[in-house]
C-alpha cells in the first residue's frame, strides 16, 4: 500500500509509544479518534519530563537559574506557535486551555465591550457547541442577534445570501473544518466579504491547525482559537491568536497575578500583551511541550500532513464504499480533497455507540454521539453517529482494520 511503503509514514508511527501496545485484548491499537485528541510523539513525552526534572520553576518573577531557564522555555514555545501560523509577533498569541477558553475569552474581552443591541453575530449550523454556546450567551448579555450560515446535507456552507446576512454583523464566529462533517470552510469566500461589511472574524481551527498549513495572515482572520491536545500536544492548553490592535484594546479576561503592571488599594494597571490576559500561574509544562509538538509538527511538514491524510481519506472512502449494499451511510462531502480526515457514518440501525463497542473489541477507536454538534445532528436527522478520524500515524492497513470489523458488525447485527 502507499503509505504502508513510505519510509517517512513508518518513521512516524515509531514516533508514538502507545501505537506499539496491544489493547487489553491482545488487538494491534487502531487509532481512529484524533478529532476528539491526537496521540503524543515521544519529543513531546520528553518535553514534559525534561521540565519537570530538570528546570522546573515558576516564570517571569525569579531571578535565579531555573526560574530563567523555564521562562525562557515557556516564552520560546510562544515563539514556535506565532511562527508556525505566521502571526506577526509573539505578544499575539495568548496561553488558554484550548480552544474553548480562547472563543469564551474573545466572548467577554472583546464582546461585551463592543456588541450592542442591533448588531448581529454570524456563525455557522456546523459548529461545535465551544464556537455556538459562548455566542448564545454574548447575544443574551448584550441584546445582539445571532445569526446562521446554513449547511447542506454533506456539510458544506450555503454561501449565496451571505452579504444579506452580514447586514449589521459585527463578528463572524466560524469554524475552519466541520469536526462531524469534515467539510472545509470556505474561508477565503467569507472573511473578505465580512470585513467589507464592518465585522470582525474569528476562527475555531481546532480542527484544521493539526492537519492543514494555517497562516493567519493569508487568512486575514482576526482571531484564531486552538488546542494542543489535538495536534499532538498535551491536554490543557491552547492558545488564542488576535491581532495586536484588537488584544491591546480588550480588557482583561480573568484578573490576579503576573496580569498586572501595579497594583494599589483602590486602583490596577494592567500588564501589556500578552499578558494581560494570562492571569495567574500559567501551564508552563504544557506551554513547553506545546513548542515540542509544534517543532514535531514542523520536521514532520504540514503539506505533507495534508497530502497524507488526503490519500488516506481517499483511500477510505473507497472502501467504505463497499459497505453501503450493507446498509453503511457516509456524511460529509463526497470528494477526499474537499474535506479533512474525518468521516462520519452510520451502519443500518445499529445504534453508533453499540457499533463504536463493537469495534472496540478489535481494537479500532472511534468515536461515537454527536460530537458536541447536537443542533447540526437535529438538522440532519440523525440522533447519533460514529466517526472514524485521521492523522499523521495512520496508514491504509488502519483503514482495512476498520473495514473489516464493519464487516464484522454486519453479520452479526445480520444485515444484508
Amino acid at each position: 500500500m502507499l503509505a504502508a511503503a513510505d519510509p517517512k509514514a513508518q518513521r512516524i508511527i515509531a514516533d508514538f509509544p502507545i501505537l506499539a501496545k496491544p489493547t487489553s485484548r491482545g488487538k494491534r491499537l487502531v487509532y481512529l479518534d484524533s478529532a476528539a485528541t491526537s496521540q503524543k510523539p515521544r519529543a513531546v513525552i520528553d518535553a514534559l519530563v525534561d521540565y519537570y526534572t530538570t528546570y522546573n520553576a515558576n516564570i517571569h518573577r525569579g531571578v535565579y537559574e531555573l526560574a530563567e531557564r523555564a521562562t525562557d522555555a515557556f516564552e520560546g514555545a510562544r515563539a514556535k506557535v506565532a511562527r508556525f501560523i505566521n502571526a506577526r509577533e509573539s505578544a499575539e498569541i495568548i496561553w488558554t486551555r484550548n480552544a474553548t477558553e480562547a472563543i469564551n475569552l474573545v466572548s467577554f474581552s472583546w464582546g461585551l465591550e463592543n456588541l450592542k443591541p442591533g448588531d448581529a453575530i454570524l456563525t455557522s449550523q456546523l459548529e461545535h457547541h465551544s464556537n455556538l454556546v459562548p455566542w448564545q450567551l454574548l447575544a443574551a448579555k448584550t441584546g445582539a442577534e445571532l445569526r446562521f450560515i446554513e449547511s447542506d446535507q454533506n456539510g458544506e456552507l450555503l454561501l449565496d445570501d451571505l452579504e444579506e446576512k452580514l447586514s449589521g454583523v459585527k463578528l463572524v464566529a466560524i469554524t475552519h473544518i466541520s469536526n462531524t462533517m469534515g467539510s472545509i470552510v470556505p474561508l477565503d469566500e467569507i472573511v473578505p466579504l465580512a470585513h467589507a461589511a464592518g465585522a470582525i472574524v474569528l476562527v475555531d481551527g481546532a480542527q484544521s491547525i493539526p492537519h492543514m498549513p494555517v497562516d493567519v495572515q493569508d487568512l486575514e482572520v482576526d482571531f484564531f482559537a486552538a488546542s494542543g491536545h489535538k495536534m499532538c500536544g498535551p491536554t490543557g492548553i491552547g492558545f488564542l491568536y488576535g491581532r495586536r490592535e484588537l488584544l491591546d484594546a480588550m480588557p482583561p479576561f480573568l484578573t490576579g497575578g503576573d496580569m498586572i503592571r501595579r497594583v494599589a488599594y483602590t486602583e490596577t494597571s494592567y500588564n501589556e500583551i500578552p499578558w494581560k490576559f494570562e492571569a495567574g500561574t500559567s501551564n508552563i509544562a504544557d506551554a513547553i511541550a506545546l513548542g515540542a509538538a509544534v517543532d514535531y509538527l514542523s520536521d514532520v511538514g504540514m503539506t505533507w500532513i495534508r497530502e497524507h491524510e488526503i490519500r488516506l481519506t481517499r483511500y477510505a472512502l473507497e472502501r467504505l464504499e463497499t459497505l453501503v449494499p450493507r446498509g453503511l451511510a457516509i456524511y460529509g462531502p463526497p470528494e477526499a480533497a474537499d474535506r479533512a480526515g474525518v468521516i462520519s457514518f452510520n451502519l443500518g440501525d445499529i445504534h453508533a455507540h453499540d457499533l463504536a463497542s463493537l469495534l472496540d473489541t478489535g481494537g479500532v477507536c472511534v468515536r461515537a454521539g454527536h460530537h458536541c454538534t447536537m443542533p447540526l445532528m437535529e438538522k440532519m436527522g440523525w440522533p447519533a453517529t460514529a466517526r472514524a478520524s485521521f492523522y499523521l500515524y495512520n496508514m491504509e492497513d488502519d483503514i482495512d482494520v476498520l473495514v473489516a470489523a464493519l464487516e464484522k458488525a454486519a453479520e452479526v447485527f445480520r444485515l444484508a
